[in-house]
């Protein structure tokens, strides 16, 4: 098993992990409905791209 040679000290251990952290997710607005939504899905109401795409029963 590999072991370091010497510590790795925080200031380089935090430079390594910069890019680790979670984004926000990406939303925009429906044309059809005006409902937000995440990018590249589905609304609830099933549509996608202002298109009537999935049937929903409305329980």
């Amino acid at each position: 098993m590999a072991v370091q040679k010497s510590k790795v000290t925080r200031s380089r251990r935090n430079k390594r992990r910069t890019h680790d952290s979670l984004s926000d997710r990406a939303l925009s607005v429906d044309n059809a409905t005006g409902e937000v939504h995440r990018r590249h899905h589905v609304t609830s109401d099933g549509f996608y791209k202002g298109k009537k795409v999935v049937d929903v029963d409305e329980d």
